[in-house]
C-alpha cells in the first residue's frame, strides 16, 4: 500500500510506473469506504497494472457547508480496508493540492438536460463541482481505465459526457451496484440508519425491481404511481423517474432505447438514492 498526499509526489510515482510499461486504473472516491467502493478497485485491478484511489471530499459538489462539514472522514479505516485487497496505491490530497490559486480547474461544459433532472433539481450546481473534480483528478492522474459505480447512474452518465466532450483519452467503465442481502444499495449514508431502518431501506429496491418488471406493461405514470404506493410509508420520496439512459430525459411511455428508473428518497432524515436499467421494449 502506497500512500500519497500531493500531486507531485504521485505523479511522479504513476511516471515511473508509465516508463515500465504498465497501466493506470482511476477511482475517485470520498472516502468512507465500502464494499462498493472495494469492488470498483478490484475491477480496476482487473482492467490495469496498478490502481489508484482517491480519498478526497470535494467542497465544490456540496450545496450546503454544513453537509460538507459532517461528512464522514476516517483516512485510515479507508486505508485498512484498501490494504485487504494487497498492493494499491492511495492518492489523498488536500484542498490546495487539487485547487491551487494558480490553475483554473474550472470547466466550461454545458450539460443540459443531464444535470437539471432528478439529482439537479434539488442539488443546483451540484453536478458543476462533479465535472470540475473528476477533470481535475483526470489530468492528475492520466488513467488508462477510469471505473465508477452504478449506483450513482446521473454522475455516470455526466462524466461520460465529459470525456466524450473533451476528448479525454481514458476508458470510462460502469461497476454494478454492491447490495446486501436485502437488496439495499451499499453506501456510506447506510452507516447512519437504525437497523430497523437499514431493513426498511430494502424497500426501495423492491420497489424498483416491481418498476422494472411491470416496465412496458402498464402505462408510466400509472406504474410510477404504484410504484410509490407499494414503498414503505416511513419513506419520503424526493422524486422516482423513468428516464432516456443516455439523456436522462423523463419517458412518458416505455421506450425502445435502455431506460433506467432512478429515485431518492429519505428514511430517518438520511437520504438515499437507487436505480435499476430497464431494457428496451420491442419495435
Amino acid at each position: 500500500m502506497k500512500i500519497y498526499k500531493t500531486t507531485k509526489e504521485l505523479q511522479a510515482a504513476l511516471n515511473s510506473l508509465r516508463q515500465k510499461g504498465q497501466t493506470i486504473a482511476f477511482i475517485p472516491t470520498m472516502g468512507a469506504l465500502h464494499q462498493g467502493h472495494l469492488s470498483l478497485v478490484e475491477r480496476g485491478m482487473q482492467e490495469c497494472d496498478h490502481c489508484v484511489t482517491s480519498i478526497f471530499v470535494n467542497p465544490t459538489q456540496f450545496n450546503q457547508a454544513a453537509d460538507l462539514d459532517k461528512y464522514p472522514r476516517d483516512l485510515q479505516g479507508d486505508v485498512d480496508l484498501l490494504s485487504t485487497l494487497g498492493d494499491s496505491i492511495v492518492y489523498a490530497p488536500t484542498v490546495e493540492d487539487v485547487y491551487p490559486t494558480d490553475i483554473d480547474t474550472s470547466v466550461d461544459l454545458d450539460l443540459g438536460s443531464l444535470a437539471t433532472a432528478m439529482e439537479g433539481e434539488f442539488r443546483p450546481g451540484h453536478f458543476d463541482g462533479v465535472v470540475q473534480v473528476v477533470n481535475r483528478l483526470l489530468n492528475i492522474v492520466k488513467p488508462e481505465a477510469l471505473i465508477m459505480g452504478q449506483k450513482d447512474f446521473q454522475q455516470f452518465a455526466i462524466i461520460k459526457y465529459m470525456i466524450q466532450q473533451l476528448n479525454i483519452p481514458t476508458q470510462l467503465i460502469m461497476g454494478e451496484t454492491m447490495r446486501t442481502e436485502t437488496g439495499l444499495a451499499m453506501s456510506s449514508r447506510n452507516r447512519r440508519l437504525s437497523d430497523r431502518g437499514r431493513e426498511t431501506a430494502a424497500d426501495i429496491y423492491r420497489m424498483l425491481c416491481y418498476a422494472r418488471d411491470m416496465y412496458g406493461i402498464t402505462p408510466l405514470p400509472l406504474l410510477l404511481q404504484e410504484a410509490k404506493v407499494s414503498l414503505h410509508p416511513d419513506f419520503e420520496i424526493e422524486y422516482l423517474t423513468i428516464a432516456d439512459a443516455d439523456t436522462l430525459i423523463p419517458l412518458d411511455q416505455a421506450s425502445t432505447k435502455p431506460a433506467v428508473i432512478c429515485t431518492a428518497a429519505f428514511l430517518e432524515g438520511i437520504r438515499l438514492i437507487d436505480n435499476l436499467p430497464l431494457d428496451p421494449i420491442p419495435h
